[in-house]
């Protein structure tokens, strides 16, 4: 079964597009400003530059149809930019980045080391269940655990694992993933998201410390 599961990411990955030079900085550029968007400006100015990062994300998809990473950033972008404009008025967003993941997973699940897994993972965890939304939590893990059999020691893949695990009330299990998220080495060009996420990591310890005093 395990070498089934791996011909056939395989052969996802030998359909997609590879980005080159051009695209990989693009991919970067986009990478930055979703960091700098989501960890240094105002939480009133977020929504606004999300949508403009969203613009060009969608350019970004465009210029390269076939290559599963600006799908996957498509996706963040459109569900951080989600999450920064809030009500009812995010779910058309939640869908949108969705669509763009799903997309992802079928050009190459093992792309930017099955971040769109990770994302979408935290997708379902995040959005309102039936009727107003598609949130499912079974599904959640069931996506996060794909994520983490592509990266075991991930910063993301554990940290929203870990997220997943608090939000079920199985605290031990969270303080065990976000060990390991604490210990995940440094993404090469992307300290200010790293710096961000960790941040995320002290708040959810924190949060779930205080769940157990």
């Amino acid at each position: 079964m395990k070498r089934a599961m791996l011909v056939g990411l395989l052969l996802c990955s030998s359909l997609a597009w590879a980005l080159d030079p051009v695209g990989s900085q693009r991919l970067n550029d986009v990478q930055q400003r979703w960091a700098q968007i989501q960890y240094q400006m105002p939480e009133a100015q977020r929504a606004k530059a999300f949508e403009a990062l969203a613009v060009d994300t969608a350019a970004f998809v465009r210029q390269y149809p076939g290559a599963a990473e600006p799908l996957i950033w498509e996706g963040i972008v459109n569900s951080s930019w989600a999450g920064a404009t809030g009500g009812l008025g995010a779910l058309g967003k939640v869908k949108a980045a969705r669509d763009s993941l799903e997309q992802a997973l079928a050009l190459d699940p093992t792309a930017l080391q099955g971040s769109a897994y990770t994302s979408l993972g935290a997708l379902y965890d995040r959005v309102p269940g039936w009727p107003l939304g598609f949130g499912d939590p079974d599904k959640a893990e069931a996506l996060l655990r794909q994520a983490l059999a592509i990266n075991p020691d991930g910063l993301d893949s554990n940290y929203f694992w870990a997220d997943h695990l608090y939000r079920q009330s199985r605290y031990t299990e969270a303080l065990a993933a976000l060990d390991k998220a604490r210990h995940a080495a440094p993404r090469p060009g992307r300290a200010l998201a790293d710096q961000g996420r960790r941040g995320e990591i002290d708040a959810l310890l924190k949060a779930i410390k205080d769940k157990q005093d």
